[in-house]
């Protein structure tokens, strides 16, 4: 007996150990959600402590008169212990609640935390899980990607994300045929449709801010919608006129260019045209790309009515060739020359003259996100455009001021020759939107074997998307516009030069299709936010006013008044 009464001053001290080792270990066990050796051991001494202090204070009180659990020191302390784990049970309780029904309030003024209301009508409407995969290790995972998902994630369950270390997983990566480290892929869940988002740089752990691509909201939600959509995206390539191959392994072909297009969820078919002289009615757009041989009048009158319906193309012209439409690109306002782009600016080693070297383009949705990154073009040829009623154009791609159009290469060296050539900066590329008349009908089929239905006009009504979105491609009946894009040059999106990482060849071509497709509309409507600038530039006497009053101003007052309040009480 006389031993606990010797340590039970220790013990009382010891006594206040044992909540808090209990409540660590609660809490680390509640919140990892696993209950590891580390928090059974601390509960479990927590635990024991505070046992063992009661049995240390119910044995020394057996000698003394007033029991220890009659004292009013030992009814207050009891208090005072029942009403701070009330408190925590209540703290607890709160936030578990708090966690399971969060209330978030975006008081940014305008609204950078909150995801746009079409993203928000794609989501909640999901019929089916839809799951974005994110390949690249929780460690270099960026903060901004990860909270821009969360925000996906919290709108409804039928949306789910996954960070997937592709080198810890390649047969993951292989299967949704991931190119490179921050690919982005949406799926439709559990082995449906998948798409390629975008690329975006992992975080750099040696910088304080990633100055990298970042994903995107815009892009994120077309990719959505675009997956769940019950329609793809249907692309025609023009064939019979000496095209560039579609098929890998062939000399010059666009296998790579085609691969790209069908990473994006777009269904690539060819058409012999001279066979049903009608485009199909499934047609979101067409393709003529590098043709050696001019298509035929009948062929041409398919392409006219095609687009006078609502109808999309994309024309990838190399000179010196007779497409043979060039009247109905006259109708647009373009003009081929035939004559061959020669660029002298040698801004990168190993091109030689006949590569022109793009790095300004148009403001348009085609070229806006090129900065001014490199593009080149192997033996192109100008684009000249006139103003037409109706027809809305913007230039895309321009050469540089050290480039002109050469109407004789077979002189050796290669000069300008006032009079015959043209200077340049010189235009190689073009888009061009004009509305769909809404009278338009189409007329009667010219051959047996077209389609009965040889127009986007005379295309059944579309079937309604089970999550309806604008960003969901348009059937082709319900065009409002019908648009067309010009390129000087074909080679550009041959494989080896379409796949270059450090030129956007391929990114031109890919969103010159996009675009003729009219897919991505969603995409072009949802405005990425930024935060308000609100900084302040101050002036040199501003900025030396702010040094001095940090440094010495206000420490100089603040010793002033302590020394008179020490002199007033003295």
């Amino acid at each position: 007996m006389k031993k606990f009464t010797a340590f039970s001053p220790f013990l009382n001290y010891l006594f206040w150990l044992g909540p808090l080792l209990l409540v660590a270990g609660v809490t680390a066990g509640v919140i990892s959600g696993v209950w590891l050796p580390v928090p059974l051991v601390l509960g479990i001494l927590g635990f024991l402590l505070i046992l063992g202090w009661l049995m240390t204070r119910i044995l020394a009180s057996r000698n003394q008169v007033t029991p220890w659990w009659q004292r009013r020191s030992s009814q207050v302390g009891a208090n005072a212990l029942v009403a701070t784990l009330s408190a925590l049970a209540i703290f607890g309780l709160v936030n578990v609640l708090a966690a399971q029904q969060t209330l978030r309030l975006d008081l940014t003024e305008n609204q950078v935390f909150t995801l746009a209301p079409e993203t928000q009508q794609v989501v909640k409407t999901l019929q089916q899980p839809v799951k974005v995969w994110l390949f690249t290790s929780q460690e270099l995972a960026n903060r901004q990607d990860r909270e821009l998902l969360e925000r996906y994630a919290r709108l409804g369950d039928h949306l789910i994300y996954e960070f997937v270390d592709p080198t810890r997983q390649p047969a993951l990566a292989a299967q949704l045929e991931v190119k490179r480290l921050g690919d982005v892929i949406v799926q439709v869940q559990p082995n449906g449709r998948r798409q390629y988002v975008e690329t975006v740089s992992p975080n750099d752990p040696e910088q304080l801010v990633n100055r990298g691509q970042r994903l995107t909201e815009a892009k994120l939600t077309a990719a959505i919608a675009q997956v769940t959509s019950p329609r793809q995206a249907q692309i025609y390539f023009l064939q019979g006129h000496g095209e560039r191959p579609l098929e890998p392994g062939m000399q010059e072909s666009i296998a790579q260019a085609i691969d790209s297009l069908k990473q994006r969820d777009i269904v690539i078919k060819p058409l012999l045209l001279a066979e049903t002289l009608a485009i199909p009615a499934n047609a979101d757009g067409v393709v003529l790309a590098g043709p050696q041989k001019p298509l035929l009048p009948g062929e041409v009158k398919a392409l006219e009515r095609y687009l006078q319906e609502g109808g999309n193309l994309l024309v990838l012209a190399d000179p010196q060739t007779e497409l043979g439409i060039n009247a109905l690109l006259k109708d647009w306002g373009v003009t081929l020359d035939d004559r061959v782009v020669i660029d002298v600016s040698r801004q990168i080693e190993g091109l030689g003259p006949i590569y022109s070297l793009v790095t300004q383009y148009g403001d348009h949705p085609i070229t806006r996100d090129f900065g001014n990154r490199y593009s080149f073009y192997p033996l192109a040829r100008p684009v000249d455009v006139e103003a037409k009623s109706g027809i809305v154009s913007t230039p895309l791609l321009y050469t540089s001021a050290d480039s002109w159009a050469e109407s004789d290469l077979k002189t050796q060296p290669l000069k300008f020759d006032e009079g015959r050539d043209r200077p340049g900066p010189l235009l190689l590329g073009v888009a061009l939107s004009r509305p769909v008349p809404v009278t338009a009908t189409p007329p009667p089929s010219p051959s047996p074997a077209a389609s009965p239905s040889p127009s986007p006009a005379a295309s059944p009504t579309p079937t309604t998307s089970p999550s309806p979105s604008p960003a969901t491609s348009q059937a082709p009946g319900d065009k409002k516009e019908s648009r067309l894009v010009v390129i000087g040059n074909s080679r550009f999106a041959t494989d080896g030069l379409s796949s270059q990482p450090q030129f956007v060849n391929g990114d031109l071509f890919l969103n010159s299709v996009r675009w003729v497709a009219q897919s991505e509309q969603q995409t072009l409507s949802i405005t990425p936010k930024e935060p308000q600038n609100r900084r302040f530039t101050l002036t040199p006497q501003q900025a030396s006013f702010a040094s001095w009053t940090a440094v010495a101003l206000l420490p100089l007052v603040g010793f002033t008044s302590a020394i008179l309040i020490w002199w007033k009480r003295r």
